[in-house]
């Protein structure tokens, strides 16, 4: 590895290199994590609680209710934790106890069992709360260890290969639970003909095992990170309390101006990756509207943005050590915003706002028609964007970042990542009733892109003082 650059300053790596097994170590966190966003909150877990554990609009609007109380207490929450794990030095020991919970909290899914009531749904509602909100904290302190790891003119690629190991965990976790999991209730079978590893019952267990394999998942491809990587070394004489935290992220704040970079930054990383989630959430919504795809094509068009995510976070790690954060931030939002539009301009009969093409037939089969071989085009388009704009920004912050106050940053860019996620998604939703139009809906998204892009254009490339 290179000397380690002049600005990485105290965060860099003793020697200017992390042995390999650390470096795995830290790789490995991404992993280890995903299968929770991947099996729970998004295509199997989630679909159950909603539809079989509180079925009907009461489990989608208590999912809403889950998911805003622990953006809450993640926005609260990881400045303060970050301010902790800067005043004591060490973070591992933090990361071990909040592992520990969230562990635990995802085993404790399995107790959401069908039509429960009472006490058993709130200890499946406050576990899953919980869950989410350790999943983030445990992510802010990671991420505020990667300056150690790699001189600076590295951090671009290591944090990509993170996030795209990150997302091929979540597909092998996903394809393993169809293949010998999860049963398809037309055949009675897994997605390969076979019989379930769990027997089935009425009480699901094969939908609320994912709880308890996620936990185990995370604790197996942790323990490297635990073993191998190195921390921080603890700081003689601070107690690392609350209450110095607390005092110490106060004097963050005060000295705004002399963060004014970072916190440039920080509001345009809010603007784009609240369009970014909303492109995510609303991209198969607007797919089934306009083709009426399913189950199935849903799963297999969420599976393709995410091996493009994985794709455009490997190759954008190399292009962020040689090109900078920045370009790669800014490229990839014009190439968000070009797929966007790319999307809202079809419809089941049109292509490019105006190309009249062939509307799909029933029995064709998956992505058979013009129309949607283009849209999945695009979708791909947002995936190769999505990964290298979540990878540079990471790394750009590490990059960014005073090494005295990492932590205590990164804590506030999980703060930025979700204190308005609220706002796109309602954005959308109002204007598609207002208008009738779920395309003028998707359209707003640009909005909040393209200030995005405005306000990064103003952020400067250089580490802010301690």
């Amino acid at each position: 590895m290179s000397t380690v650059a002049a600005t990485t300053g105290a965060y860099a790596p003793a020697g200017g290199k992390t042995s390999l097994p650390g470096l795995t170590g830290w790789v490995l966190f991404d992993w280890s994590c995903q299968p929770f966003y991947t099996l729970i909150t998004t295509f199997l877990f989630a679909p159950f609680f909603t539809s079989v554990v509180v079925s009907g609009p009461s489990g989608a609007a208590l999912w809403g209710y889950i998911a805003g109380l622990s953006a809450i207490l993640v926005a609260i929450g990881s400045p303060v934790l970050g301010a902790v794990a800067d005043a004591r030095g060490r973070s591992k020991p933090l990361m071990a106890a909040i592992a520990v919970v969230f562990a635990v909290s995802q085993a404790l899914l399995w107790y959401a069992e069908p039509g429960i009531t009472g006490p058993q749904l709130w200890l499946v509602v406050v576990a899953m709360i919980v869950a989410t909100a350790c999943s983030e904290y445990a992510t802010v302190l990671n991420n505020a260890l990667m300056p150690r790891l790699v001189p600076s003119d590295q951090l671009g690629r290591i944090s990509g290969i993170g996030w795209a190991v990150g997302y091929i965990g979540g597909i092998v976790s996903l394809l393993l639970m169809a293949a010998f999991i999860v049963i398809d209730p037309n055949t009675g079978k897994t997605m390969l003909g076979l019989e379930s590893l769990i027997p089935s019952d009425p009480s699901r267990p094969a939908d609320r095992i994912v709880g308890p394999l996620s936990a185990l998942w995370f604790l197996i491809f942790v323990t490297p990170f635990f073993l191998f990587t190195p921390d921080a070394p603890p700081k003689p004489g601070e107690r690392g309390g609350v209450r110095d935290a607390l005092r110490n992220l106060a004097g963050t704040i005060r000295n705004v101006r002399r963060y004014r970079n970072i916190a440039m930054f920080l509001v345009a990383y809010l603007l784009f990756i609240d369009g970014l989630m909303a492109i995510f959430s609303f991209g198969g919504i607007y797919g089934a509207n306009i083709f009426g795809w399913q189950a199935t094509a849903l799963a297999s068009f969420g599976i393709i943005i995410t091996v493009a995510g994985g794709i455009g976070a490997f190759v954008g790690g190399f292009l962020d050590d040689r090109l900078g954060s920045k370009t790669v931030i800014l490229g990839s939002l014009v190439l968000l915003m070009i797929a966007a539009v790319g999307v809202i301009s079809i419809d089941t009969t049109h292509v490019l706002f105006g190309i009249e093409v062939p509307a799909p037939e029933a029995g064709r089969g998956t992505f058979a028609s013009t129309g949607e071989m283009t849209y999945v085009l695009f979708a791909v388009l947002i995936g190769l964007a999505a990964g290298p704009l979540q990878s540079a920004s990471r790394s750009f912050l590490a990059r960014m970042a005073p090494a005295e106050h990492m932590s205590e940053f990164f804590g506030m860019f999980a703060f930025s990542g979700k204190v308005s996620a609220f706002l796109a998604p309602i954005t959308i939703s109002a204007i598609t009733t207002a208008t009738g139009s779920l395309r003028l809906g998707m359209a707003s998204v640009l909005v909040y892109l393209i200030v995005g892009l405005v306000f990064m254009t103003m952020v400067k490339s250089e580490r802010a003082p301690n």
